[in-house]
């Protein structure tokens, strides 16, 4: 991206998995997920639950893989992924004041009805299909430096360090956070997982906890290099400047790797570096709301 690279001072690339069909990367892991199940298992069906990208996904994935699907929406997912989700004739119950309530009310209906849950990111094949973003990096880019993704409960960051880390050593992976729902950072800190004092954030793809006993809080401990914390105002700006320079709407989480490439430019200045978009599933109504007239 010429353009943002003039506005960072970095050599900037970007990965736009906002061009996923169902708009972020969520459907690598939920595929994955869906054909490695048994026979038996599919003909139960599984249980989910999201914010929305993953309850997309898990429900595209469950039409074409011919999976049965219940699927519990937190009361905070954000409108226009319920209704493509709704569309879609899944069979959806919104329960939950945040994802990760919603997770363990799908846990529990899961156990009392023998289906496999299938969790957003705590999960080995979730975390192995997010991975493969990873894996098209080291294809596409002969060089890069550094790798900026959105974190909320780390399946893809990990899926993307686990291979990097591997095939390019060298590379920093660096996840980033909205400050007012910064859990993987402050777990990092702590060395276990902490609760801590959520407020509302526009990156709502990345919103709420990680649930106690989640593979991806070693992998991010052990892979990332650090994660960057930023304020909304600079998520805002990001997803304002991606559409001013790209003509993209991303949603707030998309934009994350732009907001941390702005809050710190001092540590990015001169350097190679990808900023993986995870989703832009934004109505526009919303996005004008947030950044300004699309």
């Amino acid at each position: 991206s010429e353009p943002l690279s003039r506005e960072t001072g970095a050599r900037v690339y970007v990965k736009w998995e906002c061009d996923q069909i169902t708009g972020s990367f969520k459907l690598r892991g939920a595929l994955n997920k869906l054909r490695s199940l048994s026979d038996e298992d599919r003909a139960r069906g599984v249980v989910s639950a999201s914010t929305g990208n993953h309850g997309l996904a898990i429900s595209h994935a469950s039409k074409l893989e011919g999976v049965g699907l219940k699927l519990f929406l937190p009361v905070t997912a954000a409108e226009v992924k319920r209704k493509r989700i709704e569309a879609l004739g899944v069979d959806v119950e919104v329960r939950g004041a945040s994802c990760d309530k919603a997770e363990s009310i799908a846990r529990e209906f899961a156990g009392q009805t023998g289906r496999v849950f299938v969790s957003p990111y705590n999960d080995w094949d979730i975390v192995f299909g997010a991975g493969t973003v990873g894996l098209e990096l080291a294809d596409d880019f002969s060089h890069f430096e550094d790798v900026l993704v959105p974190v909320g409960g780390g399946g893809l960051i990990a899926g993307i360090a686990g291979f990097l880390k591997s095939a390019r050593p060298k590379t920093r992976i660096i996840g980033v956070e909205p400050e007012t729902s910064a859990f993987m950072a402050a777990s990092i800190a702590a060395g276990r997982l902490v609760e801590i004092d959520e407020k509302e954030t526009i990156a709502d793809a990345v919103a709420g906890g990680i649930e106690p006993g989640a593979i991806t809080f070693p992998l991010c401990r052990d892979l990332l290099d650090f994660i960057e914390e930023v304020p909304e105002p600079l998520i805002s700006r990001a997803m304002a400047l991606v559409h001013e320079h790209h003509g993209r709407m991303v949603e707030g989480a998309g934009a994350l790797p732009f907001a941390a490439l702005l809050h710190s430019p001092a540590k990015w200045r001169d350097r190679t570096v990808v900023a993986v978009v995870s989703g832009g599933n934004v109505s526009p109504e919303r996005f004008r709301a947030i950044a300004g007239p699309a």
